[in-house]
């Protein structure tokens, strides 16, 4: 069994050029022909600037999520490794193209390479870290001696307006206002595109900075919790999610089945305090404590709770101070999966890490309410 598991090497992609908020309807279009009602106020609370698509000005697609995946782990060879010296792929997304085969078999099949052990996560903003445990736990274990763990998201193939057209056009045909409910145009103005990759190793790097992971903790309160963000299904009365496949043919495009919605009253009320419960767990477990943490990563959907969760971490005696959050939501957009590969990009170069530091990773999903964290040491 390998006593010690390290990020070697980390690397991003991000496709085109970054899109800035009044150019957004310009790529994603416009429902009913109409410029949107609701932008400007979800992007006044959320603080995103700017963000990346897959798309180019048209709204013609220039990168897949399989694509954008490949070319993340691409950027982590060197003359020291390459596609042959891959064990294990562990990926992960929110935003698959496809039901079966599944994501990472999509993505191995475009780096081709000679065949290995592939993985792949579904579900949403968890998926990278679920990712990272199983290719941790696999070097751990002794299995592997390396592995290479890649999150990618590509949201626009669900955020485009052409999405919404049947669903427009049956309200119209019904003499019903002819916009699209809140919970399905909440989040066309918080999602990006892109992906991460980290080389995980059972050895630091022999220059430059490696990332020990300590731990990864895990957990879901869908036991206790309806779904709140979802896509492929509708929620009814009761607040049960019914899938795609229980509906009929005709209604999967005039209900816009397939766009991603959020429950914004069951976000607000719960994400925040169980997030705050589950690292109150882990802090009791792992014996931690708030002045451990050198460097804070916390995946945000919106720059709203940033506050709110600077408050709850003090009522909870676990506070850490602004300056060692690493966050780049208003530059790169809520990017799911992608969003702590990304952190880390951007820590590892701030020219701030120094060896000893300790960084903490912070992952809510609120999809049915999962959560993750890790531990890592610089060294």
């Amino acid at each position: 069994m390998n006593p010690k598991v390290y990020i070697t090497k980390i690397a991003t992609f991000f496709p085109n050029n970054p899109v800035f908020n009044d150019e957004m309807e310009n790529y994603l279009g416009m429902v009913n022909g109409k410029p949107s009602l609701a932008r400007r106020i979800v992007l006044k609370s959320n603080g995103i600037k700017s963000r990346y698509y897959a798309l180019d000005a048209q709204g013609n697609v220039t990168h897949t999520n399989v694509q954008m995946a490949a070319r993340a782990v691409e950027k982590l060879y060197d003359a020291h490794f390459s596609v042959d010296d891959i064990e294990l792929l562990s990926a992960g997304t929110a935003t698959p193209e496809q039901i079966m085969p599944s994501h990472g078999v999509m993505v191995h099949g475009l780096l081709k390479g000679k065949n290995v052990e592939v993985v792949s996560f579904a579900g949403s903003c968890c998926t990278g870290i679920q990712a990272l445990k199983y290719a941790f736990l696999s070097i751990l274990s002794g299995e592997k001696s390396n592995a290479v763990c890649v999150a990618s998201e590509r949201f626009t193939a669900w955020t485009q307006a052409k999405n919404f057209e049947s669903e427009i056009e049956k309200l119209s045909q019904l003499e019903e206002r002819p916009i699209i409910a809140f919970e399905k145009e909440f989040l066309r103005w918080m999602l990006s595109d892109g992906a991460g990759a980290f080389l995980l190793q059972n050895r630091p790097a022999e220059t430059g900075f490696s990332f020990e992971i300590n731990w990864i903790e895990l957990t879901s309160y869908a036991n206790q919790m309806e779904t709140c963000m979802y896509a492929g299904g509708e929620k009814n009365e009761k607040g049960e999610l019914l899938g795609w496949t229980l509906f009929p043919e005709s209604e999967w495009l005039t209900k816009s089945l397939f766009s991603v919605k959020q429950d914004t009253r069951l976000l607000g009320n719960n994400i925040i305090s169980l997030g705050g419960k589950f690292l109150m767990e882990i802090a009791k477990k792992r014996s931690m404590e708030a002045e451990d943490i050198d460097w804070f990563l916390p995946h945000l959907s919106s720059m709203f709770f940033k506050d709110k969760i600077m408050a709850e971490l003090d009522s909870l005696k676990f506070h850490i101070p602004e300056e060692k959050w690493v966050l780049n939501l208003p530059e790169i957009g809520n990017v799911a999966s992608v969003s702590n590969f990304a952190m880390m990009n951007d820590l590892l170069h701030s020219g701030k890490l120094k060896k000893g530091d300790n960084v903490l990773w912070m992952v809510p999903e609120s999809a049915r309410f999962s959560y993750g964290y890790a531990l890592l040491t610089v060294c």
